[in-house]
């Protein structure tokens, strides 16, 4: 007996009709569920805030008595303490297997990021009015900014997504159709060695330590000294220029420059959710995501 028989006709045509959409919503997948998540909410945020003009209107303040050159010191040590211990561990270990160095790397990396961390709490304790509440370390806000980072990082991602499809283009039409944009070196790590300790070290290397210091540095002492230097010259848009100034450093930061505008554009966003909250937690809470998702993207690929 044909189904057509058992059905009204009207009924009939509803489910043809319903057809063609189920197979279209069958090729629909997760990343362009969440792309397109992240448009809608970006455009609201794009009209409620009359396309970003008046998105920093109500932005608190952070009154410090931080020295211009304190930044840069701070800098200097990170980049300089981790190859320094690493070459002093090579000296004194020099017969590890490639996934003992790797896995040592990634210990030292998360020791010397602790220690510069603890240092610039220190530090933001002794400069910030407010003292840490005044950098944006509160921990009464952590529950709230949890969430805030979850949407904000969905806001963000198709734009970051649009940065990486844009070089990858790019770098086609200049280098030719076997450009690839270089992997970061931790998911490299993560790809290359099976051994759990690698993994697990790497993974909070990445997703831990590096989210964690990074945000310290680059919006808390970065962004702050940038702006609070523009708001002394009465500057109409020292929020705003100061979170792309801070965004060009983080950028560069990092060794791979073809990461440079994604990470830019990511950096746009974490500037911009510390200088709206004030809170510290909530740009480390969207880097940490950010890169635990891309851990965790390369790990589930693996076969």
């Amino acid at each position: 007996m044909n189904i057509a028989d058992t059905i009204s006709p009207r009924h009939f045509q509803v489910l043809c009709a319903a057809e063609p959409f189920s197979r279209f919503v069958e090729t629909i997948s997760v990343a362009q569920v969440v792309a397109a998540a992240g448009l809608i909410l970006f455009a609201v945020w794009l009209l409620r805030t009359s396309w970003g003009r008046k998105a920093l209107v109500d932005s608190p303040a952070r009154p410090n008595t931080m020295p211009p050159y304190l930044p840069l010191v701070v800098l200097f040590v990170w980049f300089t303490s981790v190859p320094l211990a690493v070459s002093v561990a090579e000296l004194l270990m020099p017969d590890l297997a490639d996934w003992q160095e790797a896995g040592l790397k990634n210990l030292i990396y998360c020791l010397c990021g602790i220690a510069v961390a603890v240092g610039t709490i220190v530090l933001a304790e002794h400069y910030f009015d407010r003292r840490l509440k005044g950098f944006g370390l509160n921990i009464r806000t952590i529950h709230k900014d949890f969430l805030a980072a979850v949407v904000n990082l969905l806001c963000v991602w198709p734009l970051v997504m649009t940065a990486i499809l844009l070089t990858i283009k790019v770098g086609t039409m200049i280098w030719g159709p076997d450009f690839e944009m270089p992997q970061h070196e931790q998911l490299k790590l993560i790809g290359r060695y099976s051994q759990l300790s690698v993994r697990v070290l790497t993974f909070i290397a990445a997703a831990v330590m590096a989210p964690l210091l990074e945000e310290l540095l680059f919006r808390g002492l970065f962004q702050t000294v940038i702006r609070s230097f523009l708001a002394d010259l009465k500057h109409p848009h020292a929020g705003w220029l100061s979170i792309a100034a801070s965004s060009v450093l983080f950028a560069a930061a990092h060794v791979n420059a073809g990461h440079w505008p994604a990470l830019f554009v990511l950096s746009l966003c974490m500037g911009y959710s510390y200088e709206k909250s004030g809170s510290l937690f909530r740009p480390i809470f969207i880097h940490a995501f950010f890169n635990g998702l891309n851990v965790v993207a390369v790990l589930t690929a693996q076969p």
